[in-house]
């Protein structure tokens, strides 16, 4: 028999420290038409909340109208290619090499933040050219402000999905997945993973602090006026705990580590490059500029400090955190040095604030 939708969507606690997942990935359905939890937040988050704050920018700015339409058509298809493309040439490139027309298929699942960031990057270089005739990195600076947001959002759809979540553990808020999605809703018993973190609300909640990071600093602080500034914060920050989270996330693909070293000599990577953009922030001539940038950085060097504590003395039940770099890993670390190099020509160009190419 097919489960009712209320025990589908069910969601509890079996013991006191673990949360038994039961959320029915599928919030509608009619006929053939399915419509899910993650489409729906994707879509809102990119399309509804992310339109609704570049617009208020946009009228604050008094910037021509024209140019916020061709920006948001350039923005959801640069995100949706590129996020496509990612997942399929990234992480499954014998397949989808194989089977070319399986790519075309977005509703069977498969989309990567990397590829997405850089669908946004080859969209904004085409509009910049034709559209504004302003710097990319001044419309990267206005497009950052919601990214949190949505990148936030698209990790609820995760979670909404029993995907992309962490290796086993102990922890008091571990959760157990369904891994036989569709089986389950055609009315088969679920089965469970082991307790394991909840990465999708880890980061999640990351996202969220970075989204209200960048309102502060948009509409407190102008910093959009220095060209450059609020991009490079935005990537460095979001790639850089992307960076470490997928110490405890299970690989998204088989075989998907690409690298033997040792994570001791990995995790001083991203450090060092953060390192090298406090010390550019110190170079910074503007108070207004200095407290927000340093306060930024500081925080993510105690982070990345307690990161790797938590990862050298998680219990015994912990699962062994694998000892290669896996692909979101290599692909986070040229992220993170664009938003450093970012960074530092907005402190060092001496460009127009509103980004005229001259």
């Amino acid at each position: 028999h097919v489960r009712s939708r209320r025990q589908r969507q069910m969601c509890i606690r079996d013991r006191l420290d673990v949360v038994t997942w039961t959320l029915d990935p599928i919030l509608l359905e009619w006929g053939g038409l399915r419509v899910g939890w993650y489409s729906i937040l994707f879509a809102f988050g990119l399309i509804v909340f992310g339109y609704a704050i570049v617009s208020k920018m946009w009228q604050r700015e008094k910037l021509p109208e024209d140019w916020l339409t061709a920006l948001f058509y350039y923005v959801v298809i640069g995100t949706i290619v590129g996020a496509r493309l990612g997942h399929c040439l990234f992480y499954q490139p014998e397949y989808y090499l194989a089977n070319p027309s399986e790519i075309l298929k977005v509703w069977h699942g498969g989309l990567a933040s990397h590829g997405g960031v850089l669908g946004i990057m080859i969209a904004i270089y085409i509009y910049s050219r034709h559209v504004t005739h302003r710097s990319m990195l001044w419309t990267f600076d206005r497009l950052c402000v919601p990214v949190g947001l949505v990148a936030g959002m698209i990790r609820l759809g995760n979670l909404c999905n029993h995907e992309i979540y962490g290796h086993a553990t102990d922890v008091p808020w571990a959760f157990r997945f369904i891994t036989n999605i569709g089986e389950w809703r055609a009315g088969a018993e679920p089965i469970f993973s082991a307790p394991s973190h909840p990465t999708q609300i880890y980061e999640a909640a990351f996202y969220f602090l970075v989204f209200g990071l960048m309102l502060w600093l948009y509409w407190r602080r102008d910093a959009q006026k220095h060209v450059g500034l609020m991009f490079g914060i935005t990537m460095v920050l979001i790639f850089t705990f992307r960076f470490f989270i997928e110490y405890l996330k299970n690989d998204q693909v088989p075989n998907e580590a690409m690298t033997g070293l040792g994570i001791a000599k990995w995790l001083v990577i991203p450090s060092v490059l953060i390192s090298i953009g406090f010390i550019v922030a110190l170079l910074l001539k503007g108070k207004k500029y200095r407290t927000p940038v340093l306060w930024v950085v500081g925080v993510s060097l105690h982070l990345i400090f307690f990161g790797i504590l938590y990862l050298l003395h998680r219990p015994e039940t912990e699962t062994a955190v694998s000892q290669a770099l896996n692909i979101g890993q290599w692909l986070s670390i040229p992220i993170v040095l664009l938003g450093l190099w970012s960074i530092w020509y907005s402190l060092t160009c001496k460009r127009p604030a509103d980004g005229r190419i001259v």
